[in-house]
């Protein structure tokens, strides 16, 4: 496979792309829960050389199993998420509404830089964030019940 241009990479990734903010409870975390940003491309298992040339564009990363046939290009390390992924598409800016949970991923990576997932109103602003991305897809809310955290179904 050829070298990847970067305005292929940002053309594929408006298309197939995922920025993810997971939010999963873990009672070792300080509040009971781990804010988990991710970065994917998902792709049928005939095409999975292209995952892997993206893994070598970026240099890191993982391509796994996702669902069935298909694989995923994953990225989930802050620093290479914060010190590569957010700076090549602030520079290469995509051009689908894909941008706009781009930024809200952006802001998500800002607040836990700035150590906000470690507090309560701050974890509540990164869920409120996490809910608007992709379409509203989470099936999970954070609430606050008598000073305590807890995701509830919505």
């Amino acid at each position: 496979m050829t070298q990847l241009e970067s305005q292929w990479v940002v053309g594929f990734v408006d298309g197939e792309g995922c920025f993810f903010i997971g939010l999963n409870k873990n009672p070792e975390m300080t509040l009971g829960f781990q804010v988990l940003p991710e970065f994917c491309v998902v792709q049928h298992r005939r095409d999975e050389q292209i995952l892997y040339a993206l893994k070598k564009f970026w240099g890191f990363g993982v391509v796994r199993k996702n669902h069935g046939d298909r694989l995923c290009y994953r990225v989930r390390g802050i620093t290479n998420l914060n010190k590569t992924i957010i700076p090549f598409f602030e520079k290469h800016s995509l051009k689908t509404k894909k941008k706009i949970d781009f930024l809200k991923f952006r802001k998500v990576l800002q607040l836990i830089e700035n150590k906000q997932h470690l507090t309560i109103q701050g974890l509540l602003e990164i869920d409120a964030i996490r809910l608007e991305m992709n379409t509203g897809k989470s099936k999970k809310k954070l609430i606050l019940i008598d000073g305590k955290l807890d995701l509830i179904d919505i």
